[in-house]
């Protein structure tokens, strides 16, 4: 289910003149046995809707005091969640006539024609208060307290996100809500503003209404809503000056492009924006390219393997996004690993609908082509994944299955579209040209499966700085194809640098002749180029690589201080600027 919580406003919503009909209590309880949750929120104390209301029961949570006071109906428990007006402010409405005038834990409420003398007594009592209108009603609560922060609230107790959530109202003071949540309605009797912005507007009155929209969530869970405008995160700009989105509850993505061209880079980027806009996100992260990311919280490291539960675990704060670290998993091992993490991954989005994203790097050594890989790919969902890979057609089909929009960088996008279309039988899409077949950094080659055409997207960098990997690259294991290898001039020697740290440890100790000859064919520089993927750094080497003047010593010594002067190397090795 993409719509685990229905959040419902009282009076005028579900109830007509204070009373809940049979019809909606039976929607009602049809939805809880969909397995949603139900969330009451309403300006109401919670002693007159106990009084007006038999069936609170019905509900998980409910939101009173127009946000103030969340209540627990199973537990009897009443959570305040602010601190109320001082008790001289209700004395001195009652003093300037004010009546009639109820208080609660928090709220203070009245009816209208008396909002000139509360707002005149709260600006007379320098008092720092808002004043909410609904209809004829004047609630008075501290300032920042409304429906929408008790709403988030509720749901955080429930571990439920605001975009797994709708919400239905029909009054001024349910705008806060009904904007928190992922869709909107509003009931037919609703006033025109609350209908203007609302992502649908039922033809039923009040709790008519109400069950009318129970009705389209338990069908199809508003999969006719398709998407809603307001939710989709920025790509880029095309050329022609067009905004390209994605949906964030869409179908799949895959990232893909030529070893170092960036893909990490627009990831960050796509990922960045839907962290900020509230989304949860879980990535798979192979080879330790995510571990600096702000807004998430990493699970595992070089020398501990992530646990499956400990992942689990780290999914139930709905605020919090996951890196799933998996560089203390043995290469070999990794496939298996995620194949173990999965099921458990989804059963947790099959509970709370989250991770709302699931992002899988190397999705070509996760998912490969195979028997395996294929069982596998019928288990992802068919929305909100997130594929990296360099080769598309290297991926089992079954997993771009599920891709919508392909996202093309670096050299010969075109060719890349084309593999894709060859392993998903697709008709290929005409590509725009590109100056020597490579997009420059930044571009990317946007095509959405069925278009005719592909376009070429210019996106903006991430807000996180892309430093370079230290653990990744100074103390993790790149695996055999990746290592360097100290073999000498006639092949006698076979010294595996697995790592940066191990590097700088053989460069030190190996002869000067073999030093000497893989300097001279410029095999450091290529390998820090196409397996640690930092173009800077070898560069810099193939400078030291160059310098025919420079002797064995001090070339080793230009060597280690490059790399130092980039990554953090562990600080038991031997001499240098090591921290």
């Amino acid at each position: 289910m993409r719509f685990h919580a229905l959040a419902t406003d009282y009076d005028g919503t579900i109830a007509h003149d204070g009373a809940v009909d049979a019809d909606t209590l039976k929607a009602l309880e049809k939805l809880k046995k969909s397995g949603r949750k139900l969330i009451m929120v309403t300006g109401r104390e919670l002693p007159d809707l106990l009084a007006i209301f038999p069936r609170l029961d019905l509900f998980d949570l409910a939101v009173v005091e127009n946000g103030a006071v969340v209540y627990n109906p199973r537990t009897k428990e009443t959570r305040v969640l602010s601190e109320g007006p001082p008790p001289k402010f209700a004395e001195e409405l009652r003093k300037r006539g004010v009546q009639p005038l109820s208080s609660g834990h928090v709220i203070v409420a009245t009816f209208v024609p008396h909002e000139k003398t509360v707002l005149d007594t709260v600006r007379d009592l320098g008092l720092e208060l808002q004043v909410i209108f609904n209809k004829d009603a004047v609630m008075v609560l501290p300032s920042g307290v409304n429906k929408a922060t008790g709403l988030a609230a509720a749901l955080a107790e429930l571990g439920l996100s605001p975009h797994n959530a709708v919400g239905v109202g029909d009054a001024e003071n349910d705008h806060a809500f009904l904007k928190m949540c992922e869709c909107s309605a509003a009931v037919g009797n609703a006033l025109p503003a609350v209908k203007d912005t609302a992502d649908i507007v039922m033809k039923g009155k009040r709790g008519a209404g109400v069950a009318e929209l129970i009705e389209q969530l338990i069908a199809d869970d508003l999969s006719d809503l398709k998407t809603l405008a307001r939710h989709r995160v920025p790509v880029g700009n095309a050329d022609g000056g067009q905004e390209e989105t994605l949906d964030p509850a869409g179908a799949g993505v895959l990232v893909c492009g030529t070893s170092g061209s960036g893909k990490s880079t627009l990831t960050t980027a796509l990922m960045e924006r839907l962290a900020h806009a509230g989304y949860q996100i879980l990535v798979v992260d192979p080879e330790g390219d995510y571990t600096n990311l702000e807004f998430a919280h990493i699970v595992g490291n070089t020398n501990q393997a992530p646990r499956p539960e400990d992942v689990t675990e780290a999914l139930r704060d709905p605020k919090r996004s996951i890196v799933v670290n998996l560089l203390g998993v043995p290469l070999a091992d990794r496939p298996a690993f995620f194949a173990q993490l999965l099921p458990r991954v989804l059963e947790e989005k099959a509970r709370t609908g989250r991770p709302h994203w699931l992002v899988v790097d190397e999705s070509h050594h996760m998912l490969p082509a195979g028997p395996d890989a294929a069982n596998l790919a019928t288990q992802l969902p068919d929305r909100g994944t997130l594929y990296i890979t360099v080769h598309a057609g290297a991926m089992e089909t079954r997993a771009l299955d599920h891709v919508r929009t392909l996202l093309v960088i670096g050299g010969h996008p075109a060719k890349t579209v084309e593999e894709f279309c060859k392993a998903t039988g697709e008709k290929r899409p005409k590509c725009p040209p590109v100056s020597g077949n490579k997009l420059p950094t930044g571009d990317t080659m946007l095509w959405r499966r069925g278009d005719k055409n592909a376009v070429i997207v210019h996106t903006q960098p991430p807000r996180t700085e892309r430093k370079r990997h230290s653990r990744k690259y100074a103390e993790g294991n790149l695996g055999a194809d990746r290592s360097f290898y100290f073999r000498g001039p006639d092949g006698k020697l076979n010294l595996k640098a697995s790592n940066l740290f191990m590097f700088v440890q053989l460069a030190d100790g190996v002869d000067d002749d073999t030093w000497e000859f893989h300097r001279a064919n410029g095999d450091y520089s290529q390998w820090v180029r196409e397996q640690i993927k930092d173009n800077q750094l070898a560069d810099e080497l193939a400078e030291v690589e160059a310098d025919a003047e420079t002797g064995p010593r001090d070339a080793r010594a230009a060597v280690r201080a490059a790399i130092e002067a980039r990554y953090t190397l562990p600080s038991d090795a031997p001499s240098g600027k090591i921290d």
